[in-house]
């Protein structure tokens, strides 16, 4: 039954597709289904400064490792041929950028990590999801940091160039593309695939606010409905307090409009 079944045509061949079919599907249903979840649950209120270092570190190592991933993967290979690119010049960026910025990154999640399993009161309001994801990244990191290992092995950027192969090869539909990594060292097919079991949980962790943070900028400016609506505490109508004000400054103000008039 199971002679013709290989495990890399599953997880580089197949699982790409799952986990961004639950990625994206997955994000939708959320926001539809449970808006108010969509948040980060910041803690910020206790042991600020561990939260703050960890934050810095963490959160600006992983976006310079995510963007650095993004760009290096999906650039095509043509444009650096076109740009005159040596693949060696690539690879030493990724090594000499991504190294400090992944360990930043570990440092840092190292701290939220300690900081949420330890104080009681931070563990009370956290979810297994929410330790489980913190931990996948971690290892994550931790084996992202292993694979330079590998990659000072390949400095002529070879190896870099079968990853965006297989990337690009993937979200243009190429049936074939788990066949680029099949022979890579193992620490790199781990790492692909912690990645997409990372993507997988996406929807279901905190991890949704990371949606917000992009999408917030282009909401505020194109799609909102009007200006920020305040809600004011004050318990006196808007009307009577005018006539106060105006009574104090000894002269008429702006009176309050309503659609009938």
């Amino acid at each position: 039954m199971f002679e013709g079944f290989d495990i890399n045509f599953t997880i580089f061949g197949v699982m790409p597709y799952v986990a961004l079919t639950v990625f994206l599907v997955g994000s939708i249903a959320r926001y539809e289904r449970d808006p108010f979840t969509w948040k980060s649950s910041s803690s910020q209120l206790l042991r600020r400064k561990q939260l703050i270092w960890g934050s810095i570190l963490f959160h600006a190592g992983i976006l310079t490792v995510f963007f650095g991933h993004l760009v290096g993967l999906f650039t095509p290979v043509w444009v650096l041929d076109a740009l005159g690119v040596p693949y060696g010049l690539k690879q030493w960026m990724a090594v000499l950028i991504g190294g400090p910025a992944g360990l930043a990154a570990l440092i840092g999640g190292t701290m939220l990590i300690h900081r949420r399993l330890t104080d009681p009161r931070i563990r009370a309001t956290s979810t297994t999801l929410d330790v489980l994801i913190m931990i996948l990244i971690w290892l994550q990191l931790a084996i992202g940091l292993l694979t330079i290992t590998q990659s000072l092995q390949h400095m002529d950027g070879a190896e870099m160039i079968r990853f965006m192969e297989w990337s690009q090869s993937v979200v243009t539909w190429n049936v074939n593309a788990w066949v680029t990594v099949v022979d890579v060292h193992w620490l790199f097919k781990l790492h692909i695939f912690l990645g997409l079991i990372i993507t997988m949980l996406f929807p279901f962790t905190r991890l949704v606010h990371i949606w917000s943070g992009f999408a917030a900028p282009f909401r505020y400016l194109l799609t909102r409905p009007g200006y920020q609506i305040v809600r004011s505490r004050r318990r006196r109508p808007l009307e009577e307090r005018r006539r106060a004000f105006d009574a104090r400054q000894a002269k008429p103000g702006p009176k309050v409009t309503t659609p009938a008039d």
